[in-house]
Formats: C-alpha cells, sequence, structure tokens
C-alpha cells in the first residue's frame, strides 16, 4: 500500500484559464479523491497579496475539506503567523479542530515575503515578538479558562477538541527561529536542516527530551506523465511560474531558498526541484522504498489546470496504485 499525501496553494495565473472557483471545487474533490486512494495528509499553504491568487486563507479552506472527508489529516502548511491575531486565530484553530474531529495539524512560521509586511503594515523586526506572542496566547487560550491578555481578561470559547488544542510546529529559517521553537513551541520545521542543532541544543538547556534526528523532507515536485519530454513541454510554464515567484520572494527579503528566478525551462530543469516521470518510473521507486512507501504530489503545481491535474492524479490511480497493491 502507498501512502499519499497532498499540497495545494491554489495559484491561479492568468495562463491556466481557469476561474478561482472552478480551481477551488478541484482542490475539495481532490481531496476527497486522495481519502479513497491511500491519502494520509493534505498540506495548505498561506501567502498574501500574490497576482496569481496564492490561497490566503487555508483555514476556511480547511472547514471546507473536513465537510467531504473522515479521516485524512489536514496540515495548514503553514499560517504566517505575525498577520494573525492572537485571541481571533485561537478561536478559529479551535473551531476547525472540533470541524475536523482532531485532524487538523498547524505549522505557523515568522514570514519573509517583504510585501505581505507592508500589505498588513507589519514591521519586520517585530517578527520575533509577534510569534511569541501568538503561540503563549493561544497554549493560554486553549486551557478553556480565563487568562490576562495585555492588561484585560478574556477567555476563549469553544476550548478545542482535543485537550490544550492542537500541537503548534514552528516554521523558521534562522538560529532565532530554532530556539524559540523549542521554548514555546512543540514542534520544529526549519527550512534547512542546519538549523535544526540549535533547536536540540536549545532544548538541551531547558532539560526537555532530545527530539533525536531531522528527517528532513525535500522541496522536490514530481510528476507523472506517460511522455517526459512532452510532459516538460506542457507543463514547464507552471513550474517556470512557480520557481521564479518562490526565487522573487526569497531574493527581495534576502533569504535563501531552492527556487530560482529564470525563464529559462532548460536551467530549472536542471536544478532537480521538478521533475516528471513516467508510471513505471515511481512504481520503482516506491517499491524500493519497502513497507513505508509514500507519495507526496502537488497536483496543481504553479496554477495547472485541475483538467491537467486530473490526468496525472487517474495516471497514480489506474497504472502506479494496482502495481504497489499487487506486491
Amino acid at each position: 500500500m502507498v501512502m499519499l499525501a497532498m499540497r495545494f496553494d491554489l495559484r491561479n495565473p492568468a495562463m491556466a484559464g481557469v476561474t478561482m472557483a472552478d480551481r477551488y471545487a478541484a482542490m475539495i474533490d481532490m481531496a476527497e479523491w486522495a481519502e479513497q486512494h491511500g491519502g494520509v495528509a493534505i498540506a495548505l499553504c498561506e501567502h498574501h497579496g500574490s497576482d496569481d491568487g496564492y490561497l490566503p486563507n487555508p483555514l476556511l479552506l480547511a472547514a471546507a475539506v473536513a465537510a467531504r472527508t473522515k479521516t485524512i489529516r489536514i496540515n495548514i502548511a503553514s499560517l504566517v503567523g505575525p498577520f494573525h491575531h492572537p485571541l481571533r486565530l485561537a478561536e478559529d484553530l479551535a473551531v476547525l479542530d472540533h470541524l475536523t474531529r482532531g485532524r487538523v495539524d498547524v505549522t505557523i512560521s515568522g514570514g519573509y515575503a517583504l510585501h505581505e509586511f507592508e500589505m498588513f503594515g507589519v514591521p519586520l523586526k517585530e517578527r520575533p515578538k509577534r510569534m511569541t506572542r501568538l503561540l503563549k496566547t493561544l497554549k493560554q487560550a486553549w486551557t478553556a479558562e480565563p487568562f490576562d491578555y495585555e492588561g484585560r481578561t478574556v477567555q476563549v470559547t469553544p476550548a478545542p477538541l482535543r485537550e490544550g488544542g492542537p500541537p503548534l510546529t514552528m516554521g523558521g529559517s534562522s538560529e532565532g527561529a530554532a530556539r524559540r521553537a523549542a521554548r514555546i513551541a512543540d514542534g520544529f520545521l526549519p527550512s534547512e536542516p542546519r538549523f535544526w542543532d540549535y533547536y536540540v541544543d536549545e532544548l538541551a538547556k531547558l532539560g526537555k527530551p532530545d527530539p533525536g534526528p531531522h528527517f528532513a523532507g525535500s522541496n522536490q515536485t514530481t510528476y507523472l506523465a506517460e511522455d517526459v519530454e512532452k510532459g516538460w513541454e506542457e507543463l514547464g510554464p507552471y513550474f517556470l511560474h512557480e520557481s521564479t515567484s518562490y526565487g522573487t520572494w526569497g531574493e527581495t527579503a534576502g533569504v535563501a531558498n531552492p527556487y530560482k528566478v529564470t525563464h529559462d525551462l532548460g536551467e530549472l530543469r536542471a536544478t532537480g526541484i521538478y521533475r516528471i516521470i513516467t508510471p513505471g518510473q515511481m512504481i520503482a521507486e516506491l517499491k524500493a522504498m519497502g513497507d513505508f512507501a509514500f507519495a507526496f504530489m502537488h497536483p496543481m503545481v504553479g496554477g495547472i489546470p485541475p483538467a491537467r491535474a486530473w490526468q496525472m492524479l487517474e495516471l497514480f490511480r489506474h497504472q502506479v496504485l494496482p502495481e504497489m497493491e499487487a506486491k
């Protein structure tokens, strides 16, 4: 059996020729499809003010996904913490915890895209303070008891379904973020593996358990196609769109990320961040994983139209899954 996870950010560039309403509807259909075919998790992302409509409200979409699914976990990865009011976010996540019956997982990051901080009028230098206040407030709020918030007594209701609320993982790309996560979060998701050591060091100083080695995920996007070269010709513009968008945000902020700002498809292909493989190649890779075969998909990466994304998912369903189930 293959464990399947999928990621969605709902980019919708003009070249896709798709309405945003149709893209949202397709995403919810795909989440339901994933659950029916070995899906264990759906990841929803957050960014603001992007000209391609990048998902600004993953919590709202998570509620819609929860209404159409029963078992698949819904991972908010990640919320951009400095833009959320702590009390309102505590309420929203408590309600979402009930709607999903405890299936929501939350990663909160400090953000990096400068245009977003300008949009919300949040000074970049306030990120550490706002992140600390946010996570501490969420934990206090989810006790269901009255507590002091900025000099006044408040109480957040309802309490989450899970006692203490959803576990809070912090994302980050600095030593400061790693050490802050050790102090105030339930886990840490570094942008680069090297920051994990700071997290472990700070946990040790605090007398907290050693989390063990960091199992780094990959930013690589894998897409299925029967004809690899034709796939690159068809899908390349969408890969270029995503890479250039993320790369530009990173360059503007002075933050390193693996995405390249380029209009040259060959140059992008050489980075290895995006790859297209045949169903046969995927089957071989999954079988090599043994009992822990895991497939991670980004069906509408870069704004790929839903109809084309469905073609890829159906390749997975009809050619890959039968081979894995017969293993």
